[in-house]
C-alpha cells in the first residue's frame, strides 16, 4: 500500500459489548487492531485514533479526539490533523480510513483498492457498503485534500457528529461488498459468530 496514508479508528466506548476494549479482541491469533494495521501495511504515515496500546509497531502515530469519546467524526478530525502534522506539505493523494473492528480488513482493503483503480479524477472517495447497501463510511479510501477540507468545515471539530457528517459531504462512490468483506464486530452475537467460531 505504498503511496497511501491511513487513519485507523480504534476508540469508542463499545457500549453494546459492555465497554470491552473491542480492538483488542482476537481472531485467529491477531487482535482486530493488529489485523487492521496489517491490512494497511506499507501505508505511511499510520495514524491510530484511540488510547495507546502496548506491543504494536513503533512507527504508529497515536492521537485522541477532543474530548475523548466525542464520536467518529471528531476522531476523524483528530486523525486528519495528525496526518497533516506528520506529512507536512507532501501528503499522499489518498488516505485509507479504516475502523478497527472489521472481521477481515485485508479483504475490505483489497476490494477498495480494486475499485479505486477505476475511480475518475473527480472522485473524492469510495467506501464499502454493507449487505443492505448502506454506506460504511469508516471503510474507505478518500482523497486527502478533500478530507482536510471537509474536516475544516465541520463545526466544533466534529464533536458528537456521525461519520457521515464529514465523509458524506464527499459523496463517495459506495462499493457493493460481500458479507465477509463488510463484516464487523458490534454485538456479542458478532463475537460468537466471528471470534469464538474462529478459535
Amino acid at each position: 500500500m505504498t503511496g497511501d496514508s491511513v487513519i485507523v479508528l480504534a476508540g469508542g466506548r463499545a457500549s453494546r459489548l459492555g465497554g470491552v476494549d473491542k480492538p483488542l479482541l482476537v481472531i485467529d491469533g491477531r487482535t482486530l487492531l493488529q489485523r487492521a494495521l496489517d491490512a494497511a501495511a506499507g501505508a505511511h504515515p499510520r495514524i491510530v485514533v484511540g488510547p495507546l496500546r502496548p506491543g504494536l509497531p513503533t512507527d504508529l502515530v497515536w492521537v485522541r479526539e477532543t474530548p475523548a469519546f466525542a464520536g467518529p467524526a471528531a476522531a476523524l478530525v483528530a486523525g486528519i490533523r495528525a496526518l497533516d502534522a506528520v506529512a507536512h506539505d507532501t501528503p499522499h493523494e489518498w488516505t485509507l480510513v479504516l475502523a478497527a473492528d472489521l472481521v477481515d480488513p485485508a479483504a475490505a482493503v483489497a476490494r477498495l483498492r480494486a475499485e479505486r483503480g477505476a475511480a475518475s479524477p473527480q472522485s473524492r472517495g469510495l467506501c464499502l457498503a454493507d449487505e443492505a447497501g448502506r454506506a460504511q463510511w469508516l471503510t474507505g479510501f478518500y482523497r486527502t485534500a478533500a478530507l482536510r477540507e471537509a474536516a475544516a468545515a465541520l463545526p466544533d471539530g466534529g464533536a458528537d457528529a456521525p461519520a457521515r457528517a464529514l465523509l458524506g459531504s464527499l459523496e463517495p462512490l459506495v462499493v457493493p461488498a460481500s458479507a465477509h468483506e463488510s463484516a464487523d464486530i458490534d454485538t456479542w452475537d458478532d463475537v460468537t459468530r466471528y471470534i469464538h467460531e474462529g478459535e
